[in-house]
């Protein structure tokens, strides 16, 4: 009895078995089944593109192994007929760094119009007497970047010419124009120093006409013997900034090395280390704290600088509805200001640009408000706005979202605008010397296949490096691309990886 029950026992347990491997066998075919299925299907879904130029990208991208670990959104169309002529995750949103200032420009070329520009007034309370002017002086700023000390000392001549010798009263700064939101939402706070993370104010001056806005140029020369300290200029020449020199003029073999540091909430910067005698001279930018009383700081001193004395103080406050103009400053056309924006990837232009739509459509010179209508506009030139994170217009937050094929889709649009010369004349040019023409691609692609037949946006922020725009081919073939390559662990690799890819495709 008990062999035969251990017999049913065994024979059930064997049945079992086979049951447990026809389902396993199931399954693993199954497997197989899809594991084929998937290899049909490559990573990259070109449209109808040549083979070679399929092969070739979709090598770079695997062999590539700075990539390992990396994001790499491409979109590659036809510049004639819009057609996709390869993808690469594509429609994956990716922070698109400096190429946000494509969207930026596009929108703003649309809203407010190529031969738009910024205002300056100077407005007053009081009457003239006796050369005279018994009352305040106001500087009314409505966001004009370009702004320099020799812009300041022609409103200074203008007020000379009404006869003005003394002003019995305050010289006001007017920024309300925009909100008193210095920082955009997301502007990491080691940035706050720096030129490209300056603050923005309606009321503003730039150092050169690089035209960036809120900031002074700092240049730092060795001095004439070892143990000397370096010499220090401040452009524009102002008392606005502080400078304390720490630093130390070494023999000819000695190290390069400074530092710059520019207090939090105010104005002093250190400079400290060494510098080699006969080594050339090094360029700093700082941003400025309170653009606006920087602005008015430089008004004052081309004033005195023209004869005209102030009693009051300077300040800063709203300019009474009934005062009256005495004259009106305006910048140069958007147009003009498009290159360098666009050329030198100014954050400040930007995020002005940003302000400006939602002052002019809004009557709300705010984030919020610009880049509400900057989400509209750009559905007016095909881009679905449920495949963006906007943040700000620059492309300096971490937070904004863009997809490679909204880029293209968005370069290829701009060709129908009445806009588009300028914009397209805005964008770096590969390989061309001149600053305000290669701009960011200056020092990139002189290859013969690429230098001079590339224009396009860079972008760069920490982990992150995009290039968006325009290639005239080997076989004559114009076409647009985007390559935003995100989760680098050198963002600084990308640049070559993105020269690379567009040498490919130039060579089509």
């Amino acid at each position: 009895m008990e062999n035969g029950k251990k017999y049913v026992f065994w024979e059930r347990l064997y049945e079992k078995r086979e049951s447990w491997k026809r389902i396993l066998l199931k399954r693993l075919n199954l497997f197989v089944l899809i594991i084929l299925i998937a290899g049909l299907i490559p990573q990259s879904h070109p449209v109808h593109a040549e083979n070679n130029l399929t092969q070739l990208l979709n090598e770079l991208l695997i062999k590539d192994p700075d990539l390992q670990g990396a994001i790499a959104g491409i979109s590659i169309r036809s510049a004639d007929t819009g057609e996709v002529i390869y993808d690469h995750l594509g429609d994956v949103r990716l922070r698109p760094a400096s190429n946000m200032k494509l969207l930026t420009a596009a929108a703003a070329l649309s809203v407010l119009g190529e031969d738009y520009t910024f205002k300056t007034e100077i407005l007053s309370d009081g009457a003239v007497k006796n050369k005279t002017l018994r009352g305040n002086l106001y500087l009314k700023g409505k966001g004009d970047p370009t702004l320099l000390k020799e812009d300041f000392n022609k409103l200074a001549d203008e007020i000379k010419k009404l006869g003005i010798k003394n002003i019995n009263g305050h010289l006001i700064g007017d920024d309300s124009w925009y909100d008193d939101v210095r920082y955009s939402v997301d502007l990491p706070w080691s940035d706050e120093q720096t030129y490209y993370g300056a603050q923005v104010s309606a009321l503003t001056a730039s150092p050169t006409k690089d035209y960036d806005s809120g900031s002074v140029m700092i240049e730092v020369k060795p001095g004439h013997n070892k143990g000397d300290k370096a010499e220090v200029k401040v452009t524009p020449d102002t008392d606005f900034v502080k400078i304390i020199n720490q630093t130390e003029t070494l023999p000819e073999d000695g190290d390069k090395k400074l530092t710059f540091e520019r207090e939090h909430a105010k104005n002093t910067v250190t400079i400290r280390g060494t510098l080699p005698v006969k080594s050339k001279v090094v360029k700093e930018w700082i941003g400025v704290w309170d653009p606006t009383r920087y602005a008015l700081t430089l008004f004052k001193q081309s004033l005195a600088e023209k004869g005209i004395h102030l009693t009051g103080k300077i300040k800063t406050g709203q300019t009474p509805e009934d005062a009256e103009i005495l004259h009106t400053h305006s910048s140069i056309k958007l147009s003009e200001l498009l290159v360098p924006f666009m050329k030198l990837s100014n954050n400040g232009h930007a995020e002005i640009l940003v302000k400006e739509m939602g002052k002019v459509v809004k009557g709300e010179g705010s984030w919020e408000k610009g880049l509400e209508v900057m989400e509209a506009e750009l559905i007016k030139l095909g881009i679905n706005p449920k495949s963006l994170v906007l943040r700000d217009g620059s492309g300096i937050s971490h937070v904004n979202l863009v997809p490679a094929s909204q880029l293209s889709q968005l370069l290829f649009t701009a060709q129908q605008q009445s806009w588009f010369p300028a914009f397209l004349q805005s964008l770096p040019i590969a390989g061309a010397h001149e600053k305000m023409e290669g701009g960011t691609l200056r020092h990139r692609m002189k290859g013969p296949l690429v230098r001079g037949k590339v224009l396009a946006k860079t972008g760069t922020i920490s982990t992150v490096s995009t290039i968006s725009g325009y290639v005239n081919t080997k076989s004559g073939q114009n076409m647009i691309f985007s390559i935003m390559l995100n989760n680098l662990v050198d963002d600084s690799k990308g640049k070559s990886i993105e020269d690379k890819l567009i040498t490919v495709i130039a060579n089509q």
